[in-house]
């Protein structure tokens, strides 16, 4: 059911209004409701189990430790620090403020509007509310349509926790999220595609509303010929497959140096089968696709290239078991569209500059995996290759940790979040210059004498 505009209208109204009495800049009030989020969430720990079961299948280990458990991490890290994070700054001043002090203020924008994914609805929707909420800002939540069960359960857990004044939950589908991007918020959030995230920027410059892109792409894989294949193979499987894919930041397509090749796919294939058995297509453990339409897609995917293992399918449950691919040409579908499912393109290089060259002549990605004992390879490519973010001899853990930023870069997303950078993110740095008024540098004025001599001789 779509919201209309006129309710959206009037929903950020009041958010305007409730930001205006200045409630919302109190730390201690922003840490109290982070608290409220955390409880609301606690209170209501299976629902969302049950709610991402029926919407993806996801597994209760899965769910937890990808939706739920990272959530409570952010917040928790977020509350230990937030006291001192909003503190004013000191800032040093030049020789030619002599007296003066400098500081740097972060200030909430106002109204937020945070749009958030399918593919881990739940955690994509709430991580960045900590960030809003820890800024002191009011916030519009838009959770996906795709997944309608964690989308309800979202709005009931904030509207147990929250007058709507203050933070809200919007459902809806195209049309909805049409309407809020209509409105005058005061800074935009979004995590999804490409092409979505086109028009939300372009919707926002009507406004000039600044805006975070958590976008996608192809995120390479690099295994080169000193791995330990064994460890990247297990650490690969699990990146790649987790969620059936469905991950902005799972590995894209892989590049094997010809040496190790024979050796990573055997490996792979194992660990495929240690985590979700002879028939992933049954295991409990494994994922579903969001939905008919994606099925589909990814399906066409499997004509691009050679089955090197896998490739069995459920088209009653919307499964595809995680599936190798060989032999696909550069300019195929699966290799020049995000794939965001459990299709894996292998393709092999002799030299780390054909690698390197491969992965630049196409968009910045999202995420980049290396795999190597080499330091000189590990510089060679970290320094050599742009991306959002990545790992070495690991896939996906960059996100789980508070400490690192996390976002795009290019195609892939502008703006970063997690930890300090979410509060960073929902902030403006506000600058603040306090003069003396015990003295005065009479040489600025247009009237001083020798000015310009003595303004040339400091600003030389």
């Amino acid at each position: 059911m779509e919201t209309q505009p006129e309710e959206i209208k009037l929903v950020l109204q009041e958010q305007k209004t409730y930001f205006a009495s200045q409630e919302t800049k109190s730390v201690s009030f922003r840490m109290e409701q982070l608290r409220k989020l955390k409880d609301g969430v606690k209170k209501h720990e299976q629902d969302i189990v049950k709610a991402l079961a029926l919407d993806l299948n996801k597994s209760e280990l899965e769910a937890y430790s990808t939706e739920i458990g990272i959530l409570y991490e952010e917040i928790n890290f977020t509350l230990k620090r937030l006291q001192n994070w909003a503190k004013p700054k000191k800032v040093r001043t030049a020789l030619t403020h002599t007296g003066s002090k400098g500081y740097v203020i972060s200030e909430p924008f106002g109204a937020v509007l945070i749009i958030a994914p399918w593919n881990y609805p739940f955690q994509l929707a709430l991580s960045p509310l900590v960030g809003a909420i820890a800024a002191g800002n009011t916030a519009v939540i838009k959770p996906s349509e795709l997944t309608p069960n964690v989308s309800a359960l979202i709005k009931r857990i904030l509207e147990e926790q929250y007058p709507a004044s203050y933070i809200t939950a919007v459902e809806g589908g195209v049309s909805t999220s049409q309407a809020l991007l209509a409105q005058p918020f005061d800074y935009i959030f979004f995590t999804g595609s490409v092409p979505v995230g086109k028009v939300v920027m372009e919707a926002a410059s009507k406004h000039l509303t600044p805006v975070t892109l958590e976008l996608g792409g192809k995120s390479p894989t690099i295994v080169h010929e000193d791995a330990n294949l064994k460890l990247a193979a297990k650490r690969i499987v699990f990146g790649k497959f987790t969620n059936a894919g469905q991950t902005c930041i799972a590995p894209d397509y892989l590049l094997v140096h010809k040496k190790v090749k024979h050796g990573l796919m055997e490996a792979m294939k194992e660990a495929i089968k240690e985590f979700y058995g002879e028939n992933p297509l049954e295991s409990s453990r494994y994922s579903k696709i969001v939905n008919e339409r994606h099925y589909s897609r990814l399906t066409g995917y499997l004509q691009d290239g050679d089955i090197l293992f896998g490739g069995d399918r459920s088209d009653d449950t919307h499964r595809i078991a995680p599936t190798l691919l060989e032999n696909a040409a550069p300019d195929s579908p699966v290799m020049t569209e995000e794939i965001f499912g459990p299709i894996f393109p292998v393709m092999e290089y002799e030299t780390l500059d054909e690698a390197i060259e491969f992965v630049n002549a196409r968009p910045k990605p999202l995420a980049l995996y290396l795999f190597t004992e080499s330091k000189d390879t590990e510089l060679a490519v970290t320094s050599r290759v742009s991306f959002g973010g990545g790992c070495v001899n690991d896939t996906l853990m960059h996100i789980a940790t508070p400490y690192l930023p996390f976002g795009g870069v290019g195609e892939s997303g502008m703006g970063n979040y997690h930890g300090k950078y979410s509060f960073e993110t929902f902030s403006h740095s506000k600058s603040v210059l306090k003069q003396t008024t015990r003295f005065d540098f009479s040489f600025r004025y247009p009237s001083a004498k020798n000015g310009l001599k003595l303004v040339k001789k400091l600003l030389k």
